[in-house]
């Protein structure tokens, strides 16, 4: 892997060792059947560095929870953002995350340069933006976008648990597993899931 250093100079093109705030997007809760998109943006501080970043993935839920702490205190700014499930429904899931993610840019309260957002597809900003595959490994801003995005979304499905205890979401995060299916079909979906989704609408049209 190439240094963060040479990758931005000549994979991102767009200026990047020019002067200028440059946050870092990411996502979290795109696959799940039901909750919130959330996305996040970081603008990290060069003087206050955070050993440790990395593809939320790959952390374990205690260390993603102490860098999510370590973000928020050290970064320069950092704001997160989601789109609700009957958004996702109502926009579909990709045009659901880029309103999430152009929410979390527009929550900074210091307005970046230039933008760098994990993945293939960008939302529409008023500054230069640019797409990096697996930025989430290879940006530092992004990674601690997608640890910021990862954290919020869990917790948002502990307080989905409480309210609706029945489905599991403390367990799964709304993904797809064989313990949600069953109580999908076994309890109906609550408000929270994704009528859109596949497996939720067939839970939906079952006599």
């Amino acid at each position: 892997m190439p240094s963060r250093k040479s990758f931005r100079l000549e994979e991102l093109g767009f200026g990047w060792d020019e002067p200028g705030l440059v946050a870092g997007v990411d996502e979290a809760g795109r696959g799940p059947l039901a909750g919130p998109v959330v996305a996040a943006a970081v603008i990290l501080d060069d003087l206050h560095p955070i050993r440790g970043l990395a593809d939320s993935k790959v952390l374990t839920a205690t260390r993603r929870e102490k860098l999510f702490d370590e973000i928020r205190a050290k970064a320069l700014c950092c704001a997160i953002a989601s789109a609700s499930a009957e958004e996702i429904d109502r926009l579909n899931i990709l045009h659901a995350t880029m309103l999430a993610m152009q929410r979390a840019v527009e929550a900074l309260r210091l307005p970046p340069h230039r933008v760098v957002v994990d993945g293939n597809r960008v939302p529409r900003l008023k500054v230069p933006v640019a797409a990096v595959v697996k930025g989430d490994a290879k940006v530092a801003a992004i990674s601690a976008a997608s640890i910021l995005a990862k954290v919020q979304r869990d917790r948002l499905c502990q307080e989905l648990h409480e309210r609706h205890p029945g489905y599991g979401f403390a367990g799964h995060k709304g993904y797809p597993t064989a313990e949600h299916l069953e109580a999908l079909q076994r309890l109906g979906p609550c408000p929270e899931h994704r009528r859109s989704y596949a497996p939720v609408r067939a839970a939906m049209e079952r006599p």
